[in-house]
């Protein structure tokens, strides 16, 4: 819907299960817009858990992803949408994915996790009107790593997405990098 030609995640996550033999993947997806197409490739999906922190589709393109799409037939509560208002701040963002993203994790057990990593939901992004530092973007890494060390034999796959500031797209990319690679 505007941003994306091929959904590199969704492809990611297939190329793992064909060629890999993996079989639970969860999808977290930070960029600051909903993942409206990776939610509807895998929303039937009970293998694949797709969960998505965005800001609100009332203030946000693409309009989509409230809370209570959840998935469908199969893959009925595989899926989690987490819109958040304008102006979050890291503390408010952080509090929402202890509460909500790290429990479906530890509940799921994936065997790979995989992450659409948009950086656009930096205070400094001209695209949305989220608050959030690399501060969050590294709490995220940890605690991604725990989880993937703890599920998945560390297995995780990070997949840049947004980012619409040159500056703040480089320094919360490093950081997140930093991080993946224990560095942080």
């Amino acid at each position: 819907m505007g941003f994306c030609f091929l959904n590199n995640v969704a492809l990611g996550a297939c190329y793992a299960r064909a060629v890999y033999g993996v079989q639970k993947i969860f999808i977290l997806d930070w960029d600051v817009h909903h993942g409206n197409g990776t939610q509807e490739i895998f929303e039937e999906d009970p293998l694949t858990y797709f969960c998505s922190i965005h800001e609100h589709p009332t203030f946000c393109f693409p309009g989509t992803g409230r809370r209570m799409e959840k998935g469908k037939g199969e893959g009925y509560g595989f899926t989690l949408n987490l819109p958040v208002k304008p102006h979050t701040s890291d503390r408010e963002f952080l509090d929402l994915f202890e509460r909500e993203v790290i429990p479906e994790i530890e509940r799921f057990r994936p065997d790979l996790i995989m992450v659409s990593a948009g950086f656009d939901a930096h205070s400094d992004d001209p695209i949305a009107d989220l608050a959030l530092t690399e501060r969050s973007f590294v709490h995220m890494t940890q605690r991604i790593c725990e989880m993937a060390d703890t599920y998945c034999q560390g297995r995780i796959v990070s997949v840049l997405e947004g980012g619409y500031n040159g500056s703040t797209l480089t320094s919360s990319a490093i950081a997140h990098i930093k991080t993946l690679q224990g560095r942080s």
